[in-house]
C-alpha cells in the first residue's frame, strides 16, 4: 500500500494533491493497488509510452495494453502501467479518421477554456460547437476571447458571444497588455484544458498562466489569420497557482458524437423555448405551434441560433447512425472471418 492511499501528510501526498489527487481517487485506487504500486497522472502520451507525474518525480512508462489520455490517473508497477482509474470526465470529439470510437482529447477535466480570437469572423459557430463538446464531457466551459488588443470593439464581441453561449462565463484577455490574464487564471479551476483553433493564442495564454515561456508559440499568417500548430501534442503542466493545465494542438475540425445533452446545454435558450412547442417532437421548421420559430419571427431568438442548433442536432444524429452502421459492419466482418476460419479447419481435418 503506498502513502497516497492513506490519509497521511507525506510529501508524496502533497505533490499528488497539486496534480488533482484527493480522497475519492484514493478510494478508487485502493482495490486496484498491488504491493509497491505508485499512483501518478498521465502528463503526455506517445505511442505505447506515457510520461507520468508521481509524488517523487516524472516517470517514463510503458502504457500497453491500456488506451490512455492526458489527465488519466494510473497505478505504476515500476515503469509499467498496472492499472487505470475510472475517469470522472472525458473530453472527446468524433474521430476525424472515420473510426467508430471517439478521439479523447483529455481525461478528468474540470474546466474547458474555449479560446477564440476576438477578430475571428467565425467565432460564434466555433464557440457553440466547443461549448457543446465541453458540456457533454462533464466539465464546465469558459469562453476566453483572446487578442482583444487587436479588436476595435471588444464590447460588441463579448455581447455576441454571450448570446452564443448562454449561462457560460465569457472572459476577455490580451496577453500583450496583460488585461484579463488574472480573470482567466481565476476561471482556470482544477484541471483546465485549452481548446480552440490554431492561431487563437492558446500557447501564448498558457505561458502567461504558467508565468514562463514553457510552450512554443508561433506567428499567425497575415494572409488568412491562421496559425501554425506550435503545440503538436497534448501535455499536462502544473500551474503555479494550483491545479494543472492541458494545452492542446489547434482543432481544425470538431465533430460531435453522442453529444445530445451537451448540445441541449449549449443551446439552453432554444431548448427552453421548445418546451412551448405544440408537438414534443417538433423539428422547429414548418410545424404549427412552433414556439422556437415564433421567437425567431418575433425577434426574441436570432435565426442563426435556431439554424445552428438544428445543424448540430443533425450532425450528432448522423454520427450516431454512421457509428451504428460501422459497428454492425464490423460485427458482420468478424463473423465472416470466424466462419471462414472454421471452414478452413474442417477442410484441413478431412484431408
Amino acid at each position: 500500500m503506498f502513502p497516497s492511499l492513506s490519509h497521511d501528510t507525506s510529501p508524496d501526498t502533497t505533490v499528488l494533491a497539486s496534480y488533482g489527487w484527493d480522497d475519492s481517487w484514493s478510494a478508487l485506487a485502493g482495490p486496484l493497488a498491488a504491493p509497491g504500486a505508485v499512483p501518478g497522472r498521465v502528463a503526455r502520451v506517445d505511442r505505447g509510452r506515457v510520461d507520468v507525474l508521481t509524488g517523487t518525480g516524472r516517470v517514463r512508462a510503458d502504457s500497453r495494453p491500456h488506451a490512455l489520455a492526458v489527465g488519466d490517473w494510473v497505478l505504476l508497477d515500476g515503469t509499467s502501467v498496472a492499472a487505470v482509474l475510472p475517469r470522472r470526465t472525458t473530453l472527446a470529439r468524433a474521430a476525424t479518421s472515420g473510426r467508430s470510437e471517439a478521439q479523447v482529447l483529455a481525461a478528468n477535466v474540470d474546466t474547458v477554456l474555449v479560446t477564440v480570437p476576438a477578430e475571428s469572423a467565425a467565432r460564434a459557430g466555433r464557440v457553440e460547437r466547443l461549448v457543446a463538446l465541453a458540456w457533454e464531457s462533464g466539465a464546465t466551459p469558459v469562453v476566453v476571447v483572446t487578442k482583444t488588443d487587436r479588436c476595435p470593439d471588444v464590447a460588441a464581441v463579448l455581447e455576441d458571444l454571450a448570446l452564443s453561449a448562454p449561462g457560460v462565463e465569457v472572459v476577455a484577455v490580451s496577453v500583450v497588455t496583460g488585461d484579463g490574464v488574472d480573470d482567466v487564471a481565476a476561471a482556470a479551476r482544477g484541471t483546465t484544458v485549452l481548446v480552440g483553433p490554431s492561431g487563437a493564442g492558446k500557447s501564448t495564454l498558457a505561458n502567461a498562466l504558467l508565468g514562463d515561456d514553457v510552450l512554443a508559440v508561433g506567428e499567425v499568417r497575415a494572409v488568412d489569420g491562421k496559425g501554425r500548430h506550435t503545440t503538436v501534442h497534448r501535455e499536462l503542466i502544473p500551474l503555479p497557482t494550483g491545479g494543472v493545465l492541458v494545452d492542446t494542438p489547434g482543432l481544425r475540425a470538431v465533430g460531435l458524437r453522442d453529444a445530445a445533452e451537451g448540445i441541449d446545454r449549449a443551446f439552453a435558450d432554444v431548448v427552453d423555448l421548445a418546451d412551448g412547442c405544440r408537438f414534443t417532437d417538433c423539428a422547429h421548421e414548418s410545424e404549427p405551434g412552433c414556439a422556437v420559430r415564433a421567437a425567431v419571427e418575433g425577434g426574441e431568438l436570432p435565426e442563426r441560433r435556431r439554424e445552428a442548433y438544428r445543424k448540430l442536432q443533425r450532425e450528432d444524429e448522423w454520427a450516431a447512425a454512421r457509428t451504428d452502421a460501422r459497428l454492425a459492419a464490423e460485427r458482420r466482418g468478424r463473423w465472416k472471418r470466424i466462419t471462414r476460419d472454421q471452414r478452413a479447419a474442417y477442410r484441413a481435418r478431412g484431408r
